[in-house]
């Protein structure tokens, strides 16, 4: 299961580069996950100044 990007995302761009599979893309109004890319590896969830990104287990 991949991650999620909740709500409270701000669309803030600090996620997307980190993201070593480029699963990430800016959607309208937050940023969303591909979930056939994203290898749960977390990283984005560590950048995120909001906690807005749920991985698996959350």
């Amino acid at each position: 299961m991949a991650h999620k990007i909740t709500d409270e995302c701000l669309a803030c761009d600090a996620c997307r580069p980190e993201c070593p599979e480029d699963a990430i893309s800016e959607g309208d109004p937050i940023y969303e996950i591909d979930p056939e890319l994203c290898t749960d590896c977390g990283t984005c969830a560590e950048v995120c100044p909001v906690a807005a990104i749920e991985g698996p287990e959350d």
